[in-house]
């Protein structure tokens, strides 16, 4: 969500109406998260200077461990220099820490790929951008679950009942520090992960959204402490509700 957001803003600024603008002072400490979407703090150190050359060796966009040859343009200016520093600033303060880490398994390929990209500055603002919004629809729309083993048929469904609210056992990257609580796009999804955690024995679909609209997912140690809950599914693996235990 952070990396999107910083991505449209860049774009917009690499568009606007005054011109490609850089942000000279780019610090994380710059940003603020404002209803779900970046906005930068301090406008005071943004520029629509572009440096003017005479020729490309004049063009030369440096940074403390990479330096990049760009090429200077018919009126004398070098070109893109004012987007791509922008860029390549998002990649070495934003991307590397947060893209590695933020996505299914299945989705990190794609977050490298951009990763990559922007770390060589192979891609402008447009082309990352584009590659952003494809991750998103892949990750909204379910698609990157396609040709993995169906595993809900292992579990035992309980409908209008819920789990216990309380501490157990901890996975990452979870949305709560007492639990195991993630983002998954359907039960089958939810099946799938409690499936890959030894700890796992049950889990439920929350009602809790994400900013992209999946919903939640709680995964628990315990198939029992079940209380009423008419809204609520528990999901519980086979192997784990014998009959002492419903």
């Amino acid at each position: 969500q952070i990396c999107l957001s910083l991505v449209k803003l860049l774009f917009y600024l690499a568009h606007s109406p005054l011109g490609s603008v850089v942000l000279l002072d780019f610090q994380p400490r710059q940003f603020v998260m404002v209803d779900g979407n970046l906005k930068v703090t301090d406008m005071d150190d943004a520029s629509t200077e572009e440096l003017s050359c005479k020729e490309d060796n004049d063009c030369t966009l440096d940074f403390p461990t990479k330096s990049f040859p760009l090429k200077c343009s018919a009126v004398g200016k070098c070109e893109g220099i004012n987007e791509k520093k922008n860029l390549f600033n998002a990649y070495r303060y934003f991307f590397t820490y947060l893209l590695p880490h933020s996505a299914p398994p299945a989705l990190r390929p794609f977050l490298s790929d951009i990763l990559n990209a922007t770390g060589d500055l192979r891609y402008g603002i447009n082309e990352t951008l584009k590659a952003f919004e494809k991750v998103l629809h892949l990750y909204k729309s379910g698609l990157y679950l396609q040709k993995r083993p169906l595993l809900l048929k292992d579990y035992i469904s309980l409908k209008g009942f819920r789990t216990t609210e309380g501490e157990d056992y901890k996975c990452w990257p979870s949305y709560s520090h007492l639990g195991c609580l993630l983002s998954v796009h359907s039960a089958e999804e939810a099946a799938a992960i409690c499936h890959s955690q030894s700890q796992c024995q049950s889990f439920i679909i929350t009602q809790q959204r994400t900013w992209t609209g999946r919903p939640l997912a709680s995964f628990h140690s315990r198939p029992t402490d079940l209380i009423p809950d008419a809204n609520a599914v528990v999901y519980i693996k086979r192997s784990a509700s014998s009959g002492e235990r419903l």
